[in-house]
């Protein structure tokens, strides 16, 4: 298959899913707008417009080493894991990005990768876990993911969807807070209440919320797209996803739920189910299979001196208030 028709059909594919995070944004900016307008009328309107500018303004402050410092990752320096690290300017260089993202080492034996920040200042944590476990054709699969999401501002966008959803909870309780505070007086004086604003008041805040996890299932579907697009492997990452799914899920089952599988709505998932974002990797595979790109190197030496593994499990920081 041709150079232009792959990438015709990835370009369809990277705005179809843009499209979808687009229309969810504004459905969350809706929910938000009529609960300041049910609030304060037509100045809730201005309200909404004012939340989303300061998330415009403020999200990309957030530095990513003071991200990395709440979470105990270490810096990489030069000269540690240098195969890793190439990999990783090599990914940033084909997809363009103006700096190479700096790569953190987590002390967890959770297996996870995430960034931080955005396309001019941004970090990818990788955890001891994933480095031992994953090959190095899944670990670039998984790092090409990653620089996926800093490419297409991920961390953005999920930052400004947060802020729309906190502030709709907001809004939320501070309305039910005032017809509680009220209702004495409304029954008295014989005022007919607006069922859709209770309805509004009560149940925005939870689709407020499942648009926001359905926007960052679409987000991680466009950065397994991406992952796909730079490595020209879309195996590896399903490789790589399997093994996460494995290792990771025998952990959470055996210490919540022995001998069974942990139930959950994929309503309800901040990431879309293994199986079918690996059924869409695969479905790319005959797309890519005249411009496989070889795989690096193996690890193994540098990495068995690098630091002893990391046994304990992973637990809750109370400092920092996460989970690693």
């Amino acid at each position: 298959m041709s150079s232009d028709i792959d990438t015709a059909i990835w370009l369809q594919h990277a705005w179809r899913n843009r499209l979808q995070s687009l229309i969810l944004l504004v459905v969350m900016a809706i929910f938000l707008a009529l609960l300041g307008t049910l609030l304060w009328g037509a100045d809730g309107i201005w309200f909404m417009l004012t939340v989303g500018a300061l998330a415009v303004l403020l999200s990309p402050s957030i530095s990513p080493r003071l991200v990395m410092h709440l979470y105990g990752a270490r810096k990489l320096q030069p000269g540690e894991l240098p195969e890793l690290q190439r990999i990783m300017v090599e990914l940033a260089e084909r997809a363009e990005l103006g700096h190479v993202p700096e790569i953190y080492y987590l002390p967890s034996s959770m297996l996870n990768a995430f960034a931080v920040g955005n396309r001019q200042q941004s970090a990818i944590a990788v955890t001891d876990g994933l480095l031992r476990h994953l090959t190095p054709r899944e670990l670039r699969a998984v790092l090409a993911h990653e620089i996926s999401h800093v490419r297409n501002n991920d961390l953005f966008v999920m930052g400004l969807a947060d802020t729309f959803s906190r502030a709709t909870s907001t809004l939320s309780l501070m309305g039910q807070f005032l017809l509680l505070l009220n209702l004495p007086l409304i029954l008295l004086s014989g005022a007919t209440i607006s069922w859709f604003a209770i309805f509004l008041l009560v149940f925005a805040p939870t689709f407020s919320g499942l648009a926001q996890l359905a926007l960052s299932r679409t987000r991680e579907f466009d950065a397994d797209l991406g992952a796909a697009w730079l490595t020209r492997d879309p195996e590896g990452l399903a490789s790589a996803l399997r093994k996460i799914e494995k290792i990771q899920g025998s952990w959470l089952e055996r210490v919540f739920m022995p001998g069974r599988g942990i139930p959950e709505p994929s309503v309800l998932r901040t990431h879309p189910e293994t199986e079918e974002r690996v059924a869409r990797l695969l479905s790319l595979k005959k797309q890519f299979a005249d411009s496989a790109r070889p795989a690096p190197a193996a690890m193994t030496s540098s990495l068995a001196g690098f630091s002893a593994p990391v046994e304990r499990p992973p637990r809750w920081h109370i400092g920092s208030g996460l989970w690693h």
